[in-house]
């Protein structure tokens, strides 16, 4: 530390890009290193040191090449940076023993080459930086403490605090040596009289980043907190702690982000412990972990509490134990036991306490989900754990994942808040049409683009990076995609943009830009086009189709009767019978969590999803399903209603609203029903008929759960013909395999 070290090193650094005021924020590396010692006691100074240092990619930017002075000759007969570094130790040390000094502490003008430059490549390069690294004064900070009125340290430059004091620059033309002479001489100058200064302000880089908990109740300030965006699946806290190296993270202020399934989007909330170290964490907006760049964008306080913080007493008392490493159980078998999974965990890895180092995730009725989190003493005990990924527990291939204080949180959270879909009332129900809550009003305004060819493997996640730095302009809610017949990707989605100047900019930056190997088609286009192909019709290169809702009725649909009002009836209930499935009844399913999303035509030749971007972490209340366009939606019908109308099949459209006056029902649902969990997360309704082909079920008995996303949320209910023939399913089906996944039949009564 300083206050007890009685030699300083000044130390200088400069990188083949960017330097100066924005070292490090170009992500080059290293290419020259400058040093000297200073001795605070008897005010001497020892030999200056230059070192070109050899960079793994041998390239310079121009305005690196004018400021340096060097050239790649230069670069290819240099050291690399290991090799340097040692060097560096090497000298120091000699020059401290001929001194009789036994400490010192680095000395830079901007604490960016220690932060944003070495930390970083040492990182990047698996370098273990010795200790003498972790703490370093800034001159800037001490210059202000010793002079305040030469104004605050973030505006200070070492010409301006040179000038302050009656100093010149040292009149040296090579880069590095004229930076540390001067640094030198404006040391010496204000540790004499008058200034008497004594170097006492020591700044510390975190050697490893403090898992731990957070509370929703702890102040968190607004301007320390970022959002990371387009992390790898698999990434932990420590990876994003590593993405970060040489800036300090605040204790347990990485919060992983989990989509409506509870698996990671790829996002991530980071709370440092001051504005200071969030401004540098900005400054590496787009820089690489592995092959990926990350985004990083300002974030709030609100944010990061609702995703880290936790009130839970089972949690806090699970990771009461410090310094722990937490694994992630996901597919456990539902009836597996403590002992089980201890044994299929091994010696090897042996769980902090046994027993209680290991936790279920439970629904609030008790019932298992097939999660757990287990805690580890150490790295090495969490990597043996980490070999048994996709290994086989009872009948089930279990996947295993570094985990945070945080995801434990949001998942307990995520599961006890879930409504129970067995415990619901059967009641009677009427399916109504939902008016689309974000569904935009038609206009000319060109302000939208269609994206057409996207893979259909891309998410919500992969459009924003294919958007970029454009995704800032999208409208909340903005981002919709279209489904086809069977509910799976058409390959199509509308984006809706702020401006049509930003619609225009897009597709001209964007279009025949690759997603996955594909490049994609990027047109601007006006809100009523939009509209047309969410509502049904079709966009193509011969003109627009309208939606089949805007198509002539011959003949009011036979098959349902929809309750509502005249103006929707007019424009959205008239549907010839061929778009119509069959009559279906269904159980009641209210939960914020699961919105039903029927993946067969049957009320739009185009079904579709609006995801949310700009959206809030959490699932948005029942009343604003977020779904769009219109789908069905099922409402608890009253008793009164149910017993009015019974024995009335077919109605008109007129009829119908004569109907909700009158009361009217819906037939009970006969036959046993069965819940299916487990399922992957594309399954469509062909996938479970064949899977229950013995059984010659239609597609209306099919019933898939869909999230807030528009995707399969792993659940559906399965109507069989009879009691019996549930049962039976059940026992012949249960936790066999289903593309891969191990399913769990439920008999519901």
């Amino acid at each position: 530390m300083a206050s007890h070290s009685d030699t300083l090193v000044v130390f200088f650094g400069a990188t083949a890009g960017a330097n100066g005021g924005k070292v490090g924020s170009d992500e080059r590396e290293i290419i020259l290193l400058v040093w000297q010692i200073v001795d605070l006691r008897e005010k001497k100074v020892g030999k200056l040191h230059r070192c070109v240092v050899k960079p793994d990619t041998l390239e310079l930017a121009d305005q690196c090449k004018e400021e340096t002075g060097l050239c790649l000759d230069d670069l290819v007969k240099a050291e690399p940076l290991d090799k340097v570094l040692q060097q560096f130790q090497q000298s120091v040390t000699s020059e401290l023993e001929s001194l009789d000094r036994s400490s010192y502490t680095l000395c830079v003008n901007s604490p960016l080459v220690i932060r944003q430059a070495l930390h970083p490549e040492a990182s990047n390069k698996n370098l273990v930086l010795a200790e003498c690294f972790l703490s370093f004064v800034d001159l800037k900070k001490e210059f202000e403490k010793c002079c305040p009125s030469a104004g605050p340290a973030i505006k200070l430059e070492l010409s301006s605090m040179l000038e302050h004091v009656g100093l010149t620059a040292a009149s040296e033309n090579m880069m590095g040596v004229r930076e540390v002479k001067s640094m030198v001489e404006l040391i010496l100058h204000i540790l004499a009289e008058p200034y008497n200064h004594s170097f006492t302000c020591v700044e510390t880089v975190q050697y490893k980043f403090d898992s731990g908990t957070c509370s929703k109740t702890e102040q968190v300030d607004n301007e320390t907190v970022i959002r990371a965006r387009g992390l790898p699946w698999q990434s932990s806290d420590q990876d994003i702690a590593r993405f970060f190296k040489g800036l300090n993270i605040a204790k347990g202020g990485v919060a992983l982000c989990l989509n409506a399934q509870g698996r990671r989007n790829g996002e991530a909330l980071v709370r440092f412990i001051n504005p200071e170290h969030r401004d540098l964490a900005l400054q590496r907006h787009k820089h690489h972990m592995g092959s990926r760049y990350i985004e990083v964008y300002k974030a709030t306080a609100e944010e990061f509490l609702k995703i880290a913080g936790g009130a839970s007493n089972e949690v806090t008392q699970f990771l009461s134990k410090e310094n722990q490493v937490i694994v992630r159980m996901r597919g456990l078998p539902f009836n597996a036991t403590t002992q089980e999974v201890l044994d299929f965990l091994g010696p090897d890895s042996p769980v902090t306490d046994g027993a209680e180092g290991l936790l279920f995730v439970k629904y609030p009725d008790g019932r298992p989900t097939g999660d757990a989190f287990v805690l580890f003493s150490c790295d090495e005990y969490a990597q043996n754990a980490m070999k048994k990924h996709r290994q086989i527990l009872g009948k089930r291939y279990i996947e295993l994942f570094r985990s945070t204080a945080a995801e434990v949180q949001q998942v307990l959270t995520r599961y006890l808040s879930t409504p129970l879909i067995s415990t619901l009332p059967t009641s009677s129900i009427v399916p109504v049409l939902a008016t689309p809550p974000f569904l935009p009003t038609a206009s000319n305004t060109r302000d939208c683009v269609r994206l057409r060819g996207l893979p259909y493997t891309a998410g919500i996640e992969d459009i924003l990076e294919f958007m970029g730095e454009h995704t800032v302009d999208i409208k909340p809610h903005g981002v919709h995609m279209v489904l086809n017949q069977q509910g799976r990707p058409s390959g199509d989605a509308f984006i809706q943009m702020k401006f049509p100047e930003k619609a225009f900019l897009v597709s001209q930056k964007c279009h025949k830009k690759t997603m996955k190997d594909r490049y994609v088609e990027v047109f601007q286009c006006s809100t009523e086009e939009m509209s047309i192909v969410l509502m049904g019709g079709t966009l193509n290169r011969s003109g627009l189709s309208p939606p089949p809702c805007k198509l002539p009725c011959l003949s009011p649909p036979t098959a349902y009767a929809f309750p509502t009002s005249p103006a929707i009836l007019s424009d959205a209930a008239l549907y010839q019978p061929p778009l119509l499935a069959s009559p279906r009844h269904h159980q009641a399913v209210h939960s914020p969590g699961l919105a039903y999303y029927h993946p067969q035509p049957h009320l739009y030749m185009n079904m579709n999803y609006t995801a949310y971007y700009p959206r809030e972490m959490f699932v948005p209340p029942i009343c604003s399903p977020p779904v769009s366009p219109s789908t069905v939606s099922y409402f608890t019908t009253p008793p009164s209603m149910a017993a009015a109308v019974a024995g009335q099949p077919h109605h008109t459209a007129a009829a119908a609203a004569a109907a909700v006056a009158a009361s009217a029902p819906v037939l009970p649902q006969p036959g046993g029903l069965v819940r299916m969990q487990g399922l992957p997360y594309n399954t469509g309704v062909k996938d479970i008929l064949s899977f229950f082909q013995g059984y010659q079920l239609q597609p209306d008995a099919v019933l898939i759960l869909y999230n807030f996303s528009g995707q399969c949320s792993g659940e559906a209910l399965v109507t069989f013909p009879s009691e019996e023939a549930a049962r039976r399913a059940v026992a012949e089906h249960s936790d066999h395999v289903f593309y891969g996944e191990r399913l769990h039949l439920t008999f519901c009564t």
